[in-house]
């Protein structure tokens, strides 16, 4: 069997879920097995993760772990993968995953790879591949314990539905007490979570200021973006600090990656190079970015970006 921990923040299911039951489906069928997915706390419509290809759908929907606690969920998950003698787990490399990873391969002796992006080999052995080396190379490694446990990258795999809704059912799992109270809870809604974002446009310091960061939204209005910027950006306050990427921010890898305004340190590049398209707008034809860019356009970015977002508006008004 395999295993896949399903994010579900504040009972919602998100892209990512879909994606690693996709992911898991996809081992299952190369291992000769089923795919099972686990959902922890309070989730809308957990059968749903049958139509990506979760054979079994477990739900255990108790308040203790509406809160996440590394250590309570991997006691929990722990449990199910030996009841259900699970060989493979798999959870995303989001914040939770990453927390859970190494305590998940120490409670169940297994060997582990964070960040993989590709499908495993199973002929001649486990074999899973990542970027290292900020994404300059790519890394394979064999994992030879009996127990594999994995964290998925964002966008690694397209989403696919494969079957159909299933059941969800219960397991009685021992749930141990929390040693995290929760007092309070900020989070940002109404947004596509930079990590799971296929459309991103960013900006850096070229925007002189916060007060003309309209722009930049405009353009990501229209195309339905989430919006990023750079490490600078971030510390001096122009913008959140959970927009930032790079090597130190947010790993990110969409299908489109616009960035206007940054010269493309190696820090920046480092969260970004994964990006399948890359879209660079620099008035400094000397940019380093250029040297990444698919796509670049040497030009003051108030007078380019402005005029994307308006030839954009007029595509869509003809189309």
């Amino acid at each position: 069997m395999i295993l896949v921990l399903v994010d579900s923040p504040n009972g919602q299911l998100k892209k990512g879920s879909y994606e690693a039951v996709t992911y898991g489906k996809k081992v299952a069928d190369a291992m000769g097995t089923q795919c099972a997915a686990l959902v922890l706390g309070s989730a809308d419509d957990a059968g749903k993760l049958g139509q990506y290809g979760a054979a079994k759908v477990i739900h255990i929907n108790n308040d203790q772990l509406n809160n996440f606690d590394s250590q309570v969920y991997t006691s929990v998950i722990a449990d199910v993968a030996k009841e259900l003698d699970a060989k493979v787990i798999i959870v995303s490399h989001s914040s939770t995953g990453k927390s859970l990873i190494g305590r998940l391969a120490v409670r169940l002796d297994a060997g582990s790879v964070a960040g993989v992006n590709q499908l495993p080999t199973v002929d001649g052995g486990f074999k899973v591949k990542k970027n290292v080396f900020s994404g300059k190379a790519i890394a394979e490694y064999e994992i030879s314990s009996p127990v594999k446990v994995l964290s998925l990258m964002g966008n690694s795999i397209p989403v696919e539905e494969t079957g159909s809704a299933v059941a969800a059912e219960s397991m009685e799992v021992n749930i141990p007490a929390s040693k995290v109270t929760v007092k309070e809870r900020k989070t940002v809604a109404g947004i596509v979570p930079l990590p799971e974002a296929e459309l991103v446009v960013s900006a850096g310091r070229g925007m002189k200021g916060p007060e003309n960061w309209g722009i930049i939204e405009d353009l990501a209005a229209e195309l339905g973006a989430t919006t990023a910027c750079s490490r600078p950006v971030a510390d001096t306050g122009w913008r959140p600090h959970h927009e930032h990427v790079g090597q130190t921010g947010v790993a990110i890898r969409p299908n489109l990656y616009i960035a206007a305004g940054i010269s493309g340190a190696i820090q920046h590049l480092a969260g970004v190079n994964s990006s399948k398209v890359i879209v660079v707008i620099n008035k400094d034809p000397e940019a380093p970015f250029f040297k990444a860019a698919d796509y670049g356009i040497v030009g003051d970015l108030f007078e380019v970006v402005p005029r994307i977002t308006e030839s954009l508006k007029k595509y869509k008004a003809a189309n």
